[in-house]
């Protein structure tokens, strides 16, 4: 459901501050238990489902389809109603072609834990029955193919066998008749080295299935192929175009696409081209039309491509429900010793950035040189200060660990990357030995100097350049420039020498003085990194396994091959992970084994091991204590954020988990926590349709104001060590850097601030931000997501309903032009009843004077310690805001009941028809140019567009546009009414010439629904195809002029 508001009028009406114009939008819960409605076979779900209020109330499309699954597999519930259901539409909607001839796509975005594996493998169970015997599964990891061969065991389809692609030769598919290939996205993208009958893994998965194959494509965990739309100037991933080529090729294949997340931004999207959403027949002729539409109507529009996808039958979204799930943020401390390292280490790199910038400026580098050099250098700060932010919070981890180890649980603690890189070219430089933990934040530094300071190696350059040293024999310029120009390489970034007109010896002195000073800034750089050393963190992995027990207690699933460790002598020595009955491709199969039998009490876990393992409390496993899931480290993308929740929250499990995230006081950590908020807001918008279902502060959405005052000289100085202020070389005026607005670079950046500078910077931003907010919700211009109507006292009635069904859908998919009105009065007598319950000294009837007008107002406090009170109003019921004791004695004065009694029942009784306006001073501006005005009435009108809006989706903007041009604020409400009916859709208030706009929505949905072309459905479907009618309250409206159409016919005297 949509609200738009307008900001059509230009005249600015008096504020009316004792008036809240939003009493009526609130927000109500954001999940409902989930049953399907449509299916009654299967069993239920062992774990309570739920689905998001907003998708909850878009009814799915009827079901026609007959599954051919046996009635033993649903009888003994090897498949629940759940499953069953999604196996259902995906079938149905496998049955129904795309106006291009490709057959359309179903998308499963059940979260983790609900069995989308085995919702997969009755897809592939069902096309086997039918006799379409070949299928393809792709997903992240080769260990998940153990995962779907258990699955298609389970559900009673144990004759279809599963078959590694990397298994099959490329010389020949004939060994493998039917069943289904599994295979990862890497795979997809993988070519030949050795040769054979197929160069790549793509053409053999192509000559395999066939020109006509009609048989299932899995694309599980499919947000692995994001990114084919890019962004600015990035480039699509080669595994995005892959996805899509495959479906381009196979065109009557049956394509599933699941995952929890879905698309965490629209433009991830890009690949799923067989929804429909966008190409012939549609709104959007291309995805980038479909892009623009989203992006530019912010979340709200994100939420109703999900709830369109369901109406259309093309789309589900479950999740098991949190009930016992508990959160808990710890904040942990910073030690005076940790505050002092990070302050030396900030020092450090303010030191390191001037040394860069000189000795780029020494070298005389090119432009494109230094691009690439600052690139290099910013990413490198990024990770350090990172590495560090973790770091301060291990002790505690430990700490925590410990404890809920002897209180009878066992811990999963979550990390995103594993620095095993730096521990390696620690171990080569140290030639295969360690004296100590390996410093990764050390490495990143260390590894950014050696390879991107701009000081060239002089022996190695003057090799290159084929010149013998031992000769001492100083070459011109000249020579030296032809030499290099003749011998340059890709890897020689910086210049020794230029060549001049006119061969000079001063010049060849110069550059080799450049270059002196530079290597030796470079070696006071290293110098002071190894000082620095001994007092940065060890690498964070390492350390969490060894203060836990080691190897023998912590059952460790990550990427990396090999460790470092302490021995029982104290010394320290890198070994492999690998053990001798155990190959290194299932290591992390054997250990989380290991860890589900109680062998382990303690689990850590990467982005490597964070798709598709389960580590819940499961009934079937011997360790059934309850999981404490600990988060370390925020993830770089809400994708991995779901995943690493998703691994101890799952089905058939015994107790709910326990999440815990550390924080720590820095408060430029939070950077990551923003970019989360933003994935995640997103995704809980397209994955389940209600944005609140992930909803935190999304603070990369809003741009920095200027800073017109700085706090002092220190933070100053703090943000020109940190590049958000450059200093001019020669007339030294500052000036904010390009991207001054840019907030993810403002958040990422303050990490390289000393502590208390960062923090001071972080709470002044942080009031901003709330002062930047209130106002954006004052003026009108605040995204606030899915609202609510009906929610609280007040009482929805729907008063008119038009009904447009929308070609090329079942019955099911319309649009409906809702007008309902909102009563949120409250009248003496309800007011009686309230009075009748307060008790407090100060509670009670006050009347306010005005312009020579009483009104009345009821009074109650609910925070006696802030002296807050709730107001109750005779036409606009209790308000949302709370005022203080002090605002209302000031301008109100306190009476008996019956003293109010009158005047609450005058403006109750006024405000029927009268605006506060005119109450107040006789008069109101909009009334008196024939305009409506709703300022204050008692009882509201609203438009509410719902249904398959997205499939007329340009010709409302189109209207919007001509009406009140670009300003129009996309709202999505959910209502509702009295007689218990739920509507979700897109509704617009009628402070604007309402009736153009209804007139124009019949006027244009009337002639060009009837227009849009049907696509196509395949023989012996039970899709309606009878003929597409309008149906409508009365005549369709087409002899309205077209000035009003246009938006341009005077809106005086419309009736």
């Amino acid at each position: 459901m949509l609200v738009w508001k307008s900001e059509f009028f230009l005249m600015k009406e008096e504020e009316e501050p004792e008036e809240e114009e939003e009493e009526e939008l609130g927000h109500a819960e954001t999940y409902a238990e989930y049953m399907p409605i449509k299916l009654k076979i299967g069993e239920r779900h062992p774990d309570p489902v739920v689905e998001t209020s907003s998708l909850s109330s878009v009814t799915p499309p009827n079901v026609w389809y007959r599954l051919s699954i046996p009635e033993e597999t649903i009888d003994r519930g090897w498949l629940s109603a759940l499953q069953l259901e999604a196996i259902t539409y995906a079938c149905q909607q496998h049955e129904t072609f795309l106006p291009n001839a490709d057959r359309a796509a179903y998308l499963i975005g059940d979260g983790a834990g609900v069995g989308k594996g085995r919702t997969i493998a009755g897809i592939i169970y069902e096309n086997y029955l039918l006799g379409r015997k070949r299928s393809l599964w792709f997903s992240v990891s080769n260990d998940l193919k153990y995962d779907a061969e258990r699955d298609l065991r389970d559900i009673g389809a144990k004759n279809i066998q599963v078959h590694s692609l990397n298994k099959i030769s490329s010389k020949h598919n004939g060994s493998v008749k039917k069943g289904v290939i599994f295979a990862t996205y890497s795979s997809l993208i993988g070519e030949s080295q050795s040769g054979g009958k197929y160069k790549t893994r793509f053409k053999q998965l192509l000559h395999w299935c066939g020109d006509d194959f009609d048989g299932v494509i899995v694309f599980d965990e499919c947000h692995k192929a994001k990114n084919v739309c890019p962004i600015g100037s990035s480039k699509p991933t080669k595994t995005g175009l892959a996805v899509l080529e495959l479906q381009n090729k196979l065109p009557k294949a049956r394509v599933v696409y699941a995952s929890a997340t879905g698309a965490s931004e629209p433009r991830n999207m890009a690949y799923m081209n067989r929804l429909g959403i966008w190409g012939d027949g549609t709104p959007f002729k291309e995805f980038t039309n479909f892009i623009q539409a989203v992006e530019r109507r912010g979340v709200g529009a994100m939420e109703i491509v999900a709830m369109d996808m369901k109406l259309r039958g093309m789309y589900i979204a479950r999740q098991l429900s949190f009930q016992g799930v508990t959160f808990k943020i710890e904040e942990v401390p910073l030690t005076q010793d940790y505050i002092k390292m990070y302050n030396k280490s900030v020092r450090l790199w303010v030191s390191a950035r001037e040394k860069f910038q000189q000795a780029a400026n020494l070298m005389d580098a090119e432009q494109r040189m230094k691009k690439s050099m600052w690139g290099q250098f910013w990413s490198a700060h990024q990770r350090f200060f990172k590495y560090l932010c973790i770091a301060s919070k291990v002790r505690r981890v430990v700490q925590l660990a410990r404890e809920e180890v002897k209180n009878g649980k066992c811990v999963v603690i979550g990390l995103q990357s594993t620095g095993e890189a730096r521990t390696l070219e620690a171990l080569e430089e140290g030639g295969g030995e360690l004296n100590d933990f390996v410093s990764t934040a050390k490495g990143v530094l260390q590894s950014l100097v050696e390879k991107h300071f701009p000081a060239p190696d002089r022996q190695k350059l003057f090799s290159l350049l084929g010149i013998d040293l031992s000769a001492k024999k100083t070459p011109s310029p000249v020579e030296t420039a032809a030499e290099q120009k003749g011998k340059k390489r890709k890897g020689t970034s910086w210049c020794l020498v230029t060549a001049k007109s006119e061969p000079e010896e001063s010049s060849c002195v110069t550059s080799h003085d450049a270059v002196e000073d530079a290597q030796q800034m470079k070696r006071e750089l290293l110098e002071k990194l190894e000082k620095l050393a001994e007092d940065l963190p060890p690498n964070t992995l390492d350390e969490l396994i060894d203060e836990l027990g080691g190897p023998e207690n912590v059952a460790e699933m990550t990427g990396r091959k090999g460790r470092v460790v302490s021995n029982d002598d104290g010394s320290i020595s890198y070994e492999s992970r690998s053990e001798l009955d155990v190959p290194v491709e299932i290591l992390n199969l054997t250990e989380k084994q290991r860890f589900m039998d109680g062998e382990k009490n303690i689990a850590i876990i990467s982005e490597a091991a964070s798709s598709g393992i389960s580590l819940q409390a499961d009934r079937r496993v011997k360790n059934q204590r309850r999981r404490v899931h600990m988060t370390l480290e925020l993830p770089w993308s809400a994708d991995r954020a779901i995943q690493q929740f998703g691994r101890t929250h799952r089905s058939n499990q015994v107790t709910a988990p326990e999440y815990v995230f550390l924080i720590s006081e820095l408060a430029g950590e939070q950077r990551f926590a923003s970019i989360v908020a933003k994935r995640l807001e997103s995704l809980g918008a397209l994955t389940h349709g209600d944005r609140r279902a992930t909803e935190t502060r999304d603070l990369s959405r809003l741009n920095i104001i200027r800073f017109t005052i700085l706090i002092s000289t220190e933070i100053r100085n703090g943000l020109i060590g940190v590049g958000l202020i450059n200093v001019e070389d020669r007339s030294g005026v500052l000036s904010l850097d390009k991207d001054y607005n840019n907030i993810g670079k403002f958040l990422n950046r303050i990490l390289g601030m000393e502590v208390q500078q960062q923090n001071a910077l972080f709470q002044y931003f942080s009031d901003t931000l709330n002062a930047v907010v209130q106002n954006a919700k004052k003026n009108g211009r605040y995204d606030m997501g899915i609202l609510d109507l009906g929610s609280g006292d007040e009482k929805v009635k729907k008063v008119d309903v038009k009904k447009f069904l929308t070609p090329g859908y079942s019955t099911s998919g319309h649009v409906e032009l809702y007008t309902v009105s909102v009563e949120r009065g409250m009248s003496w007598e309800d007011a009686t009843h309230v009075w009748a319950e307060q008790d407090g000294p100060d509670d009670g009837f006050y009347v306010q004077v005005r312009n020579n007008k009483k009104i009345a107002i009821l009074v109650k406090e609910v925070n006696t310690k802030k002296r807050l009170f709730m107001v109750c109003r005779p036409n606009t019921g209790k308000q949302l805001k709370l005022e203080t004791y002090a605002d209302i004695r000031k301008r109100c004065k306190k009476v008996l009941s019956d003293d109010a009694k009158q005047h609450w029942i005058d403006q109750y009784k006024s405000s029927a028809d009268i605006c506060s306006h005119a109450y107040w001073r006789g008069n109101c501006k909009k009334a008196s140019v024939g305009l409506q005005c709703e300022i204050g009435l008692r009882c509201r009108t609203y438009y509410v567009l719902c249904g398959s809006v997205l499939s007329v989706w340009t010709k409302v903007e189109g209207v919007l546009a001509s009406v009140s041009g670009s300003n129009v604020k996309m709202q999505i409400v959910r209502l509702r009414t009295e007689d218990g009916q739920r509507i979700v859709g897109e509704l617009y208030s009628p402070v604007f010439p309402i009736y153009v706009y209804t007139f124009s929505l019949v006027v244009m949905l009337t002639f060009l629904l009837s227009t849009q072309p049907t696509p196509s459905t395949a023989p012996g479907s039970r899709a309606d195809t009878g003929p597409q009618l309008c149906i409508t309250s009365q005549p369709p409206l087409l002899c309205l002029p077209a000035g009003m159409l246009r938006g341009r016919m005077p809106l005086r005297g419309i009736k």
